[in-house]
């Protein structure tokens, strides 16, 4: 494998109100090594408007010292969704370089952008930083999914990263903060990552945003007050044994997950989760967000 010390990308999705036929078209695309994007034509439904985005890493993940910036820009009343076809794998850091890799979205006036990719897994050293910064109207819709796994399990690595942070900021259209929210898991900083993580091995951030997601906002909510209430009652068999140093009759549930409101008149909606397995996160996210189907074409991670 060949490594590039630095790699810059600028990618640039614009999708205009008056559609091209009628559908959301990618109208100007740049993608420059060793970054690619797949546009399939027909993703689910034809009768769906929506365009989907896959991306691509040449070599299969992100290599120590790239910096990679895209930039998506979501017209009026159109759809797009941006995922991956597998997990972002960071590999190990050289030195103390840190890869990076910043998107920036606008997204217009009723329009919707999901961005629902596998997660992110940090080989052992490595070091990542990445950020996200959406541009929304009052009416404007997002999903955002960001998740993390703990390494490699194959290889013995568990929170063995060196760095790992991750930044998603919305602001309104006039430049006023709606959500600001950072993630930071270093090495030596906080004591050991591992030990705080116990047996966790995936977190997940969840951000439902806009009119067009209250529905499935409100049966997101009753599934997570449903699920927590059977997981606290009833924990799980694999974890029972172990019980907590403050509280000999507590035990930890295998799957953890909380909802949170934020915005005006509670518009968006921020779910947190921590599970022992990365299939539970994907079951939990196969089920949350297939209320989507209709808009996107196809349930998310089926």
């Amino acid at each position: 494998m060949v490594s590039i010390d630095s790699i810059s990308i600028d990618l640039k999705l614009i999708f205009y109100s008056n559609k091209v036929g009628g559908k959301s078209s990618v109208t100007n695309c740049l993608a420059r090594y060793p970054l690619k994007f797949i546009i399939p034509k027909k993703v689910g439904s034809s009768k769906t408007d929506v365009v989907w985005v896959y991306a691509l890493t040449y070599g299969g993940g992100i290599l120590s010292g790239d910096h990679i910036s895209c930039k998506f820009s979501v017209g009026d009343t159109c759809t797009m969704v941006l995922t991956t076809q597998g997990s972002t794998k960071v590999f190990k850091s050289v030195g103390s370089k840190c890869s990076e890799q910043t998107l920036e979205a606008r997204v217009g006036s009723n329009a919707l952008l999901a961005i629902i990719p596998d997660p992110v897994t940090c080989f052992s050293t490595a070091r990542y930083y990445q950020k996200q910064v959406f541009s929304v109207f009052s009416d404007s819709n997002l999903v955002i999914v960001d998740w993390i796994t703990s390494g490699r399990h194959e290889s013995g690595e568990k929170w063995d990263f060196d760095l790992y942070r991750s930044t998603n900021n919305i602001f309104l259209e006039d430049g006023q903060p709606l959500f600001l929210d950072s993630m930071l898991l270093e090495k030596g900083k906080i004591g050991c990552v591992q030990e705080h993580m116990q047996d966790y091995q995936v977190i997940a951030m969840i951000v439902l945003l806009g009119p067009k997601m209250q529905y499935i906002q409100n049966l997101v909510q009753d599934h997570v007050k449903r699920i927590m209430s059977e997981q606290l009652q009833h924990p799980s068999a694999a974890l029972s044994h172990q019980r907590d140093k403050a509280d000999p009759f507590m035990t930890k549930p295998s799957f953890m997950a909380s909802c949170s409101v934020f915005g005006p008149k509670r518009i968006g909606l921020l779910v947190r989760v921590a599970a022992v397995t990365t299939e539970s996160v994907y079951n939990f996210l196969k089920h949350q967000l297939a209320p989507l189907e209709p808009m996107i074409g196809v349930p998310p991670y089926r």
